[in-house]
């Protein structure tokens, strides 16, 4: 998969969009694709931090263990996720505009797989993508409106 990128301009300063960015505990609250968090490892949000996150997807529940891996106060984090021979690479990159802060999300998995498990990959891929962009969208704008709301 290539990486797909989606932006969003925030009307709310960059410590806003961080504070809600990394609130893990207030995710479900905040984001409306996620159904589910559990913590895996400690409070707060630092490399390392550990979590099963279940969304919604094409009407099913899905399920992944993901892990900050990458953490610049304010400025970007990366998160990824492993599942069914494929590593799951998310960032976020805050930048502080005059009217507030661009949210940037980058999405892309690289897939280990091979044999069958590869051609049916390579076949899915594209409606892969459209639901990526799909949930990508949907949580910049849910960040927005709780940045916009502190």
């Amino acid at each position: 998969m290539n990486s797909i990128t989606a932006q969003r301009e925030i009307a709310a300063p960059v410590q806003h969009v961080w504070a809600v960015l990394t609130d893990l505990d207030s995710a479900v609250e905040t984001l409306s694709g996620v159904t589910r968090i559990e913590r895996l490892t400690g409070d707060g949000y630092r490399v390392g931090t550990r979590w099963r996150e279940t969304r919604k997807i094409l009407g099913k529940e899905a399920t992944e263990e993901m892990e900050v891996t990458e953490v610049d106060p304010e400025h970007r984090t990366t998160l990824i996720a492993e599942s069914g021979g494929i590593t799951y690479r998310t960032e976020f990159t805050l930048t502080p505009t005059t009217t507030g802060t661009n949210l940037t999300m980058t999405f892309a998995g690289t897939s280990t797989t091979t044999g069958w498990r590869a051609v049916i990959e390579k076949v899915t891929s594209p409606l892969g993508t459209a639901v990526a962009r799909k949930m990508m969208a949907a949580d910049l704008t849910d960040i927005a409106r709780a940045a916009q709301a502190r």
